[in-house]
């Protein structure tokens, strides 16, 4: 999928021209699950019944984007999740540069419960992938690992830019080829290309601007925000084709400059 699900979409703005290729929601929540490594549980309290109960909560991923847990029974989401295993885990953008509200975030919805004997080497190899650390607690009697079963997400991209994904889209769905390379793309573009920039905000963005800076990429194009004389713009630019890592996008991004001179 390249566009985001708009049967399920609300409080988008509505827009004029053309509809840019992006990622879907779902590649979205995928991408902003595997790039962050920490995010908040709620589960529903037993000391206060009716209450949501938050916690703080690393979280490893498995093939279809399910969160895993490593907890302690002595934990009070532990016990809450004992007697009712409904929770969500919501994972926020770290670094939004200070804008919290535009941050990207996604609340997954589900159920935890604990990982069967026959998925649990799995699981333990997949959880200290990402907390190395882990592995001096990871034996101790009182720790378990848990999963989240997905039933439902949504997911908010900034302002006007949300909407709910269904369990099977987000779990076939995959993180951007470029998560990993994309803040160092941005920051190479932004700090060594600033006239290329320009230029491509005018030839294929049609935004006349005396500067632009790049905000994100993907694998299908970028977004820009533009200072012009009517104000500050932003605007989304598709690549020319699809890329897979750093060096193709180096590649395109040469060839849309190319473009964008001989205009």
């Amino acid at each position: 999928m390249t566009t985001p699900p708009s049967a399920r979409k609300h409080a988008g703005p509505s827009t004029a021209g053309p509809v840019l290729p992006e990622p879907s929601f779902g590649e979205r929540a995928r991408t902003l699950l595997y790039l962050e490594r920490v995010g908040s549980l709620s589960t529903h309290s037993l000391k206060q019944p009716g209450f949501p109960f938050g916690s703080v909560m690393p979280y490893g991923l498995d093939d279809r984007g399910r969160p895993i847990f490593l907890i302690s029974t002595m934990a009070m989401h532990t016990q809450n999740l004992r007697a009712d295993p409904r929770a969500s885990l919501l994972v926020t953008q770290a670094d939004s540069g200070g804008d919290v509200l535009g941050a990207s975030r996604v609340t997954l919805l589900g159920d935890v419960l604990p990982i069967a004997a026959p998925e649990l080497a799995e699981a333990r190899k997949l959880y200290l992938a990402r907390y190395e650390n882990s592995k001096y607690w990871v034996d101790f009697e009182d720790f378990s690992f848990y999963r989240m079963n997905v039933v439902d997400v949504y997911y908010v991209g900034g302002f006007g830019v949300m909407g709910w994904v269904n369990a099977g889209d987000y779990s076939s769905a995959e993180p951007d080829p470029l998560a990993d390379s994309a803040p160092e793309i941005v920051q190479h573009m932004n700090a060594d290309h600033k006239d290329a920039l320009v230029h491509l905000a005018r030839a294929f963005g049609g935004i006349e601007a005396q500067e632009v800076e790049m905000t994100s990429v993907d694998r299908l194009g970028f977004h820009v925000r533009a200072k012009t004389q009517e104000g500050m713009r932003g605007a989304r630019i598709a690549f020319l084709r699809e890329v897979r890592d750093s060096g193709e996008t180096r590649k395109v991004l040469v060839e849309m400059v190319q473009r964008a001179r001989r205009a």
